[in-house]
C-alpha cells in the first residue's frame, strides 16, 4: 500500500526589489542615449537590441498599494512577497499575484442546528479577519476566502452542539450560549482559529450576530422561560413574606401587644402570607368584637 506524503508547507518570505523610478529613469536615460547613438550614425543592430531590452525590462515594473502584497513567482517557483508600497522592479520574467491585506468580515447565514440538549436552534456569527502569510494563503489553499466561510460554519455548528442554548436550575454551573456570551464567543473565535492555520488567515474578532431557537418550539420555549420566570419571582415573594411575617411576631411578643397562643399565631401567619403572596389586593374585614 502507498503512502501519500504530506504537501511541503510554503510560507511567506520577503523578497527584495528595486526602486521603480530609480529603474524608470535609467530607462529613459538608456533610450534616448540609444537614440542618440543611431541618429549619430551608431551600430544600429546593437543600439535596437539595447532598445529592446530596455523595453522588456519595463515589464518588471510593479505597483505595491497600500495593505496590498504582490507574490512574486518564477515559472511557478516562489520566489517571495514584496509588502512594501510604492513603484518596484524586479525580474521582468517574474509573474506577479496580487494579494490584499486588508481587514474583511463576513456575516455567515442562518444556521439551524441541535445544541447540546438536542434542542432546535437559529445561530449566526460575524467574523473579522485577515491575510497574515499571502504565501499559505495563495499556495496551501485552493481558495482562501471560500475556506474561511466554510471552516467558519462548521466551527458554528460544532460550537453550538457543544453547549445547551440555556440552562436549568440543575444545571446552573453549566455554560450556555445565551447565559454566557463573552465564553461562547472566544470559544468560537479559538476553534476557526485553530482551523485556520494553514491558510495564512488571522481571526481578528468573532461574535454572535443572532441566536434564538428554531420556530418550531419558540412559542413552547417561550411558556417555560416564563414559566421560570413566575416562579422565580414566587420564590422571592414567598422568602420575603415570610422574613415579614416572622419580624412581626417578634415585635409583637417583644413589645407585649398581644400574647397569641400556636393556634392563633397559625392563624395569623396564614393570613399574612395569603395577603402578602397573594396576587391581587385584599378587602380587609374589621371584627367589632371580641378577638376570641
Amino acid at each position: 500500500m502507498k503512502t501519500v506524503s504530506a504537501t511541503p508547507l510554503i510560507t511567506e518570505k520577503n523578497i527584495k526589489s528595486l526602486p521603480g523610478f530609480g529603474y524608470l529613469a535609467a530607462t529613459i536615460f538608456g533610450l534616448m542615449l540609444s537614440i542618440w547613438s543611431i541618429s549619430q550614425g551608431g551600430n544600429v543592430l546593437f543600439w535596437s537590441a539595447i532598445i529592446a531590452l530596455l523595453i522588456f525590462g519595463l515589464f518588471g515594473l510593479y505597483i505595491v498599494n497600500p495593505n496590498e502584497a504582490k507574490a512574486l513567482l518564477f515559472f511557478g517557483t516562489y520566489q517571495g512577497t514584496a509588502r512594501t508600497p510604492g513603484l518596484k522592479w524586479n525580474c521582468p520574467l517574474y509573474n506577479k499575484k496580487n494579494i490584499s491585506l486588508r481587514v474583511r468580515n463576513f456575516e455567515s447565514p442562518k444556521l439551524k442546528v441541535n445544541d447540546h440538549d438536542g434542542n432546535p436552534i437559529e445561530i449566526a456569527s460575524i467574523i473579522v479577519w485577515r491575510v497574515t502569510d499571502t504565501a499559505e494563503a495563495l499556495f496551501q489553499i485552493d481558495d482562501f476566502e471560500k475556506y474561511v466561510h466554510i471552516q467558519t460554519e462548521s466551527a458554528i455548528r460544532n460550537l453550538a452542539m457543544k453547549y445547551p442554548y440555556d440552562t436549568h436550575e440543575s444545571t446552573s454551573g453549566q455554560i450556555s450560549l445565551h447565559g454566557n456570551p463573552d465564553t461562547v464567543v472566544e470559544q468560537l473565535k479559538n476553534e476557526v482559529s485553530a482551523r485556520l492555520q494553514a491558510a495564512g488567515v488571522e481571526i481578528i474578532e468573532a461574535r454572535l450576530s443572532h441566536l434564538a431557537y428554531a420556530p418550531e418550539i419558540a412559542a413552547t420555549m417561550l411558556q417555560r422561560q416564563q414559566a421560570s420566570a413566575i416562579i422565580g419571582a414566587r420564590q422571592k415573594i414567598v422568602e420575603g413574606a415570610v422574613g415579614m411575617v416572622e419580624m412581626a411576631l417578634k415585635k409583637l411578643a417583644e413589645n407585649e401587644i398581644v400574647v397569641l397562643d400556636d393556634e392563633r399565631k397559625a392563624a395569623m401567619v396564614s393570613n399574612l402570607l395569603v395577603v402578602l403572596c397573594g396576587e391581587r389586593s385584599v378587602n380587609p374585614i374589621i371584627n367589632a368584637g371580641s378577638i376570641y
